[in-house]
């Protein structure tokens, strides 16, 4: 029996095909999954989900490019597991990736910095192997979406904290918080948790806050109001 389609069924069948396939349904795809004849109407939930920012689309709004913590497009990290290939958007992305991809082991491949040395992790029995490589996050969480491609695009894994004051010297990136990735793939377990779930619903701020801080992440990187508006 088909599922009606809603903005919560449609973000689980995008993110099991993603997981399942290696890349996104087409409009078409999503269509007939749902037994729905009109593109447009198909189209309209499209639009309407990512608005709820459940989703990222191509310009031309008829295509998936991201739905966090999954890029459709080729990023700096790649993640293996189960015989598939993936791409995460970033660091904190990637580990979502693994999470969603539990239990089985899981390796993401990137370079340091987006412009260093390879860098690898590998999740084993739901463990990562290096916990205390760096996570920078530069953009504050406050204008995460004022332009999500960028913000993920320079949250990246570096070695050291001198790594980070270089890297950011050199590209003139400010500096904002930085986390080990023992701490981020704790959150991002949590974080990710329910986006496999045909009732997901994203996360508001006062939620988005609350796991914030819970995982010890605070300072003026993730201090974010409270409105009562989807994160």
């Amino acid at each position: 029996m088909r599922s009606e389609m809603n903005t919560s069924e449609l973000h689980y069948m995008i993110l099991s095909h993603i997981l399942q396939r290696g890349y996104a349904p087409d409009l078409a795809t999503i269509a007939a999954d749902f037994g729905e004849t009109n593109l447009l109407s198909t189209k309209s939930t499209l639009i309407e989900l990512e608005e709820q920012h459940g989703v990222v689309l191509h310009p031309d709004k008829d295509s998936v490019w991201i739905m966090h913590p999954l890029s459709t497009a080729p990023t700096n990290f790649c993640i293996k597991a189960r015989g598939m290939t993936y791409w995460g958007n970033c660091a904190w992305c990637s580990l979502g990736v693994a999470a969603l991809l539990q239990p089985n082991d899981v390796t993401i491949s990137t370079t340091a910095g987006a412009e260093g040395e390879s860098v690898e992790i590998a999740i084993t029995n739901g463990k990562p192997s290096e916990t205390d490589y760096l996570i920078h996050f530069p953009v504050p969480m406050t204008r995460a979406w004022d332009n999500v491609v960028y913000t993920c695009s320079v949250m990246l894994l570096f070695r050291s904290e001198l790594e980070i004051d270089s890297w950011c010297k050199r590209h003139q990136i400010r500096k904002g918080d930085v986390e080990t990735v023992g701490r981020i793939w704790d959150f991002a377990k949590e974080w990710y948790g329910n986006h496999l779930s045909r009732t997901w619903k994203k996360w508001t701020d006062e939620e988005a806050a609350r796991i914030f801080q819970k995982h010890g992440l605070g300072g003026p990187t993730w201090t974010i109001p409270v409105t009562g508006k989807r994160f």
